[in-house]
């Protein structure tokens, strides 16, 4: 019962925040747009993770993508400004968005 125990807190503690952050992306309406592993209006989280994978800057670039929104990088459709995103709300969406693989 003890292994059972222990077993279901190391996944909660592993799953809790990878959890958290797709919640923040759903609230903010990121999922509206975005999905994890297929295209929608814009790239999924995969295909964006792919792309900035290695770059050491990659969280900063994207949380003022997030905030700002952009164009031109994965077509034609641009992505509008997220006001209601706040830095730590961008950068946490960020890392998230960098981990999905």
């Amino acid at each position: 019962m003890t292994r059972i125990l222990i077993t279901l807190a190391l996944t909660l503690s592993v799953a809790a925040p990878a959890m958290a952050d797709q919640a923040l992306a759903t609230a903010k309406n990121c999922m509206a747009c975005h999905a994890t592993d297929k295209k929608l209006v814009g790239p999924s989280y995969k295909e964006v993770a792919a792309k900035y994978a290695g770059q050491k800057d990659a969280v900063d670039k994207l949380a003022a993508k997030i905030i700002k929104g952009g164009a031109g990088v994965w077509g034609p459709v641009p992505m509008p400004a997220n006001a209601q995103v706040n830095d730590a709300e961008a950068k946490k969406l960020a890392a998230w968005v960098l981990t999905q693989k």
